[in-house]
């Protein structure tokens, strides 16, 4: 019963750490092995310097359209949101409050009309 008790005791230990560990990836990782190592993927002499002059303006060609795409999916997502217009030269026409538009009656006005 004992070494039943410290057998569930250290897997309850183990279970902790790793939930701490994957509760905590901010916390640095602990490595007991030297013979664990790892390639570091940026710094080898393979890696690519710098992107070329077509991937930098595909890639700001790229987040230009995500940012438009994000405003169009605010807009459409918002419509309380106010219209903000940049072009002066657009307009709108009210079709109940112009002059050509046709009065509209009262209810009493109606009956009378009706009668």
């Amino acid at each position: 019963e004992a070494e039943a008790r410290a057998q569930i005791l250290d897997d309850a230990a183990a279970l902790k750490k790793l939930a701490k560990d994957y509760m905590h990836p901010e916390l640095p990782v602990v490595v007991t092995d030297f013979s664990a190592t790892a390639r570091c993927y940026f710094d080898r002499v393979s890696a690519p310097d710098v992107d070329s002059l077509d991937e930098a303006e595909a890639r700001a060609q790229i987040l230009a359209d995500v940012a438009a795409l994000k405003k169009l999916a605010k807009d459409y997502m918002h419509p309380e949101l106010p219209v903000v217009v940049t072009d002066f030269s657009a307009t709108a026409r009210c079709y109940f409050d112009r002059v050509s538009a046709p009065e509209v009656e009262s209810l009493d006005e109606a009956e009378a009309r009706a009668q």
